[in-house]
């Protein structure tokens, strides 16, 4: 029933999304579903579990040489976000439901808000800049999806993610990574 809540709210959205549909999904009758989940919003919930192993794989991207790290999050982030796997469906369906749903809009603000705290501490600073910095790229990352995944750019749809690595990465090097200040000298 889970696999078949994640493929129904990450194809349809939160709202176009009903039980009987899912339940049709799973072979299984809508009272059953019901059986285990109280209500649709508590079905979402469930589904929005997301594996340690996406996380892990978030997080480990900000470990690493500074000099490539704009790259690594950038594949890092769209290989959980665009795979097949069910932790893409999961994360499709809370970036859908949270448009109209503020359960769901709920549940992306903490996972996003979580893996910004653990980029944070994987860098060199804890400072409200670098928070502020890792904030800005994952929400530029959210907006690549929502471009591709959601709304379906013709021109981002169909590009290789490959490519988009390419074109996004020296961005969030600037970003994550910035380079010393012009001007700048550290023996003063």
């Amino acid at each position: 029933m889970l696999d078949a809540a994640r493929r129904r709210f990450a194809s349809d959205g939160f709202k176009a999304t009903t039980i009987r549909a899912i339940a049709a999904d799973a072979g299984v009758d809508a009272a059953l579903v019901m059986q285990f989940f109280r209500s649709k919003d508590e079905l979402f919930g469930a589904v929005m579990s997301i594996s340690p192993e996406a996380l892990s794989r978030i997080a480990s991207a900000y470990r690493g040489p500074a000099e490539s790290v704009g790259e690594r999050v950038a594949r890092a982030h769209l290989a959980v976000w665009e795979s097949d796997q069910p932790d893409a469906d999961a994360l499709r369906a809370m970036l859908r439901g949270a448009i109209a749903n503020e359960k769901a809009n709920t549940l992306l603000r903490e996972f996003i808000e979580a893996r910004l705290s653990e980029g944070a501490r994987q860098s060199d600073s804890d400072s409200h800049d670098t928070e502020v910095r890792v904030a800005l790229a994952a929400s530029m990352l959210v907006g690549i999806v929502v471009g591709r995944q959601i709304v379906q750019v013709a021109v981002l749809a169909k590009e290789e993610t490959e490519a988009i690595v390419r074109h996004i990465g020296p961005a969030l090097q600037t970003i994550l990574a910035p380079p010393p200040e012009a001007g700048h000298d550290d023996r003063t």
